[in-house]
């Protein structure tokens, strides 16, 4: 699933923000969470819509339909920190996080996969397998290089000594 700048993706920092990842679906409706992240009057059909899709795609659960309490999956909590990435412009560190890889032809999808995540998350192509940015995301790579079983093909490089 692809994190656009929308409600899917305020839902989930929302949840990501809050204690524990749980929230009551009122308080996020009826509060001020919309004005942080710059989004007009919430539409009923455009929040059940959100939310189908959040739950339908494993992001989400209810943890009681009654109070509609919701909370993000682990799935959901990944999710939402690669939505944070995009939304959120740190202050840059001064430090360049170099992505180096050596990917074999038979895991061609998941290389294409690789090359789609840096591109959305702001990495500029050096050379033919190698990528750079200076967006703060190092854990957040290695945990995904792990989670798709490629970190044995991939290093992730973070250093402040780029010249």
């Amino acid at each position: 699933m692809r994190i656009r700048k929308g409600l899917s993706s305020v839902i989930l920092l929302t949840l990501e923000k809050s204690i524990d990842g749980y929230m009551r679906l009122d308080d996020f409706a009826y509060h001020h969470y919309r004005y942080h992240w710059e989004i007009p009057e919430l539409s009923k059909p455009a929040l059940s819509k959100a939310l189908k899709r959040l739950r339908e795609n494993g992001l989400i659960d209810f943890i009681d339909e009654k109070e509609l309490v919701l909370r993000l999956t682990d799935e959901g909590k990944t999710q939402a920190l690669w939505a944070k990435l995009k939304f959120e412009e740190e202050e840059w560190d001064g430090k360049w996080r170099i992505i180096i890889w050596d990917i074999p032809e038979k895991k061609r999808a998941v290389r294409d996969l690789l090359r789609s995540k840096l591109k959305e998350l702001g990495f500029k192509h050096w050379q033919k397998s190698v990528w750079a940015s200076k967006v703060n995301c190092t854990q957040l790579l290695r945990d995904f290089l792990k989670k798709v079983g490629i970190e044995d093909w991939v290093m992730v490089v973070e250093s402040d000594n780029v010249g």
